[in-house]
């Protein structure tokens, strides 16, 4: 997946590592790259999850490393695409959101069945952040 930089050339779709004050390492975070210029753009379908999380963190954060992929399912997605070493490329991004649609789907069923209303409200919170990626 790509878009043209400013400068003419491609930003490419990567995972990157974002240092947040200099002590916490946000890994996996998915970014816009320009191997050219070195522009980097976070991808806007989490910019605003990247946000929240860089707000809880605060001014000065303790030392640590944060998974993104935990806190958000489309970069899930992308961790798994390199995982399966599959290129992020439009076709191999939208089979992976839908296989991984379908799974969260599974568990809603499986949390409605059980009646199960905190974990309904969470796949639904996850669903809805694979969903966003189409409209970004």
């Amino acid at each position: 997946m790509s878009k043209r930089c400013p400068c003419g050339h491609v930003l490419n779709l990567t995972l990157r590592t974002v240092i947040h004050a200099r002590k916490a390492s946000i890994a996996n975070v998915p970014v816009y790259t320009c191997a050219v210029c070195g522009r980097n753009e976070v991808f806007p379908g989490v910019r605003a999850e990247l946000g929240r999380l860089v707000g809880e963190l605060g001014s000065d954060p303790p030392l640590q490393t944060i998974a993104f992929e935990e806190r958000h399912e489309w970069a899930k997605v992308l961790v798994d695409l390199r995982i399966r070493k599959q290129p992020m490329q439009a076709g191999a991004v939208a089979r992976q959101t839908e296989e991984r649609m379908n799974e969260l789907l599974d568990l809603l069923l499986i949390a409605s069945k059980i009646g199960d209303e905190a974990w309904k409200a969470e796949l639904n919170g996850r669903l809805s952040q694979l969903s966003a990626q189409y409209i970004c």
